[in-house]
């Protein structure tokens, strides 16, 4: 227990000051209840006494008063900090998880599934917002609010307190046992969450696949079992809540009745005044009331600690090295040496070495899966390299900052995704400060201000998740307006107008020129026009680079050779 209240402190971060002032609210509620012990204690002494006056009445009604406004007052102050609390420690959590995301190797992406990540960070995290801050509260606070309450009982009668004493011990026990077994039941219960979170976003995605083999209700197998696997994880963990709850109220109601019978043989015994045995038994329901407050903490504490360890994988992802320097190169050029870079087990580049130099134009070319995208993203830090080096203006890339090494490049991808926003927010994506000014000017320069000024809102217009309601050649346009925006020295296209339609060709020529003017650029590109156009070409076959122009490499290379006969017998084919 002590060790999942310290992982829920620890997780609290800058808000731990919020749960604490919240426990310490909570000790001010029970000291306000206390107050309610009191005015029943001046009604049993009235009734004892048989006062006829209304003194009496007068101290229970003003103690009652108080301690109602003072118990409600501190309740809505504790439940407001708790609520901050789990709210700001998720979402700083969240806004971590996403900023780790960036800089992380994109290999985690091809071995793990994202939508276990997004399962963490939506329903895992939704149960440590809810409950993360109100477990610690209810388990702490309770505990404090507890030794109030019984620390009055040994002032009254000894022999009473040791009797309560005992009931709080056999409670606690079963509690153990409880605990124990939810320690082994709620992580598979967030682990089938998150399960589920993945399979139903893997169906969404898949869902046009799913159509077109007609398999609606047939292809979602995995989700079925997912669900079930959640229903019955929810199930037995129930299981043993249930019998556990039904035990612990059994040996509360078994110590209550207990407390008043011996209240009741104390008192006809002639051992105890009738107040102290009244006023016994209505402290001792408030211990005990306390205890079960705190037992429905302690009864979620485990899954919240489960959800937290569950949020703890995302800490053990791998990071690429960011303790670099923010360092602005004089150059641009590009240095490769004796590169090594494998996927798990299968090698794809083997001894690579190049030399880019600025302002430049390079193709790189070569078989489907040489390594042609790997390479350039090798130069981004999407990976880091397994042996060699990787240098820009004379300086190891891994001595830059990420944010330094990103701010040189723009990558235009050949599946451009935009976001869910307007089209001059996914075009300012790489600039946040532009203004709506130089928005309009890169995409007059991208060749797509006439359409975005066709759309319903203009600029202003939301597209759908990923760029859906926009065409192939208009995303990409919107993906070169925002790396013109961006305006780096260093331009990559990775096969950027593979699957543009004829109509959009031209417009998309105009717009890569207004990209690379006066920029390094690296291209991986099939068309012939390109590669024949290009400063240099980089051959890359079976995990090696050869560099040269398109006539030394068509003069001295058959490989070379025979990729630029496929491509003319290509660009000559017909329906």
């Amino acid at each position: 227990m002590i060790e999942a209240l310290r992982k829920i402190i620890l997780f609290s971060g800058s808000e731990r000051k919020e749960i604490y002032k919240s426990i310490f609210v909570s000790f001010l509620r029970a000291c306000f209840s206390t107050i309610r012990i009191g005015a029943i204690y001046f009604i049993i002494k009235g009734l004892i006494n048989d006062r006829t006056d209304t003194e009496p009445a007068w101290m229970a009604f003003t103690l009652m008063l108080v301690s109602i406004l003072g118990t409600a007052t501190t309740r809505y102050i504790s439940l407001l900090m708790q609520t901050h609390a789990g709210f700001f420690m998720s979402a700083n959590k969240r806004l971590d998880i996403a900023d780790k995301l960036k800089r992380v190797p994109m290999g985690f992406f091809n071995k793990n599934s994202t939508g276990e990540i997004t399962g963490i960070t939506t329903t895992v995290m939704d149960t440590v917002e809810n409950l993360g801050a109100t477990v610690l509260v209810l388990v702490l606070g309770g505990l404090i609010n507890t030794l109030v309450f019984f620390s009055m009982i040994p002032f009254l009668d000894k022999r009473i307190a040791v009797v309560v004493f005992a009931g709080i011990v056999v409670y606690m026990i079963f509690t153990s046992i409880m605990e124990h077994g939810t320690r082994i039941m709620a992580p598979r219960r967030e682990k089938g969450k998150t399960k589920i979170v993945s399979e139903v976003l893997e169906n969404l995605q898949g869902m046009s696949v799913v159509k077109s083999f007609n398999l609606a209700g047939k292809g979602d197998i995995r989700l079925r079992k997912a669900i079930d696997e959640y229903r019955d994880s929810n199930m037995n963990l129930e299981k043993v809540f249930i019998p556990t709850t039904i035990i612990q109220n059994i040996v509360l109601g078994g110590f209550k009745m207990a407390i008043i019978f011996l209240s009741a043989y104390f008192y006809l015994q002639g051992s105890m005044e009738l107040i102290t045995a009244l006023m016994l038994s209505v402290i001792a329901y408030q211990v005990f009331a306390e205890i079960e407050q705190t037992d429905s903490g302690l009864s979620m504490l485990r899954v919240v600690t489960a959800s937290l360890n569950q949020v703890g994988k995302v800490d053990d992802i791998p990071k690429l090295d960011i303790d670099g320097e923010d360092f602005t190169p004089r150059n641009q050029d590009i240095a490769v040496r004796n590169i090594c870079f494998s996927y798990d087990s299968k090698e794809i580049l083997h001894d690579v070495s190049l030399d880019i130099p600025t302002n430049t134009m390079t193709a790189f070319v070569g078989p489907s899966g040489a390594g042609k995208s790997t390479l350039a993203l090798l130069l981004s830090r999407f990976w880091d390299v397994n042996s060699g080096s990787i240098s820009i203006g004379g300086k190891n890339i891994k001595e830059y900052t990420l944010d330094a090494l990103m701010s040189q490049m723009s990558i235009v991808f050949q599946n451009v995704y935009l976001f869910e926003d307007t089209v001059e927010n996914n075009i300012r994506f790489g600039c946040p400060k532009a203004s709506r000014e130089d928005v309009i000017r890169a995409a007059k320069m991208a060749c797509c201000h006439e359409f975005i000024e066709s759309l319903p809102y203009g600029y202003d217009t939301v597209v759908g998740e990923g760029g859906a309601t926009l065409s192939g050649g208009e995303k990409q346009r919107i993906s070169i307006a925002r790396a013109i925006l961006k305006d780096a020295p260093i331009i990559i296209l990775d096969e950027a107008t593979a699957n543009v339609d004829p109509e959009n060709e031209d417009k998309l020529k105009a717009a890569f020129e207004a990209l690379t003017r006066n920029k390094t650029v690296i291209m991986i590109a099939h068309r012939l026009e390109t590669i024949k156009n290009a400063d240099q070409i980089v051959l890359i076959n079976n995990g090696s680079a050869e560099t040269g122009t398109h006539e030394q490499l068509l003069r001295d290379n058959p490989v070379y050779g025979r990729f630029i006969r496929m491509r003319e017998q290509a660009a000559g084919w017909s329906v």
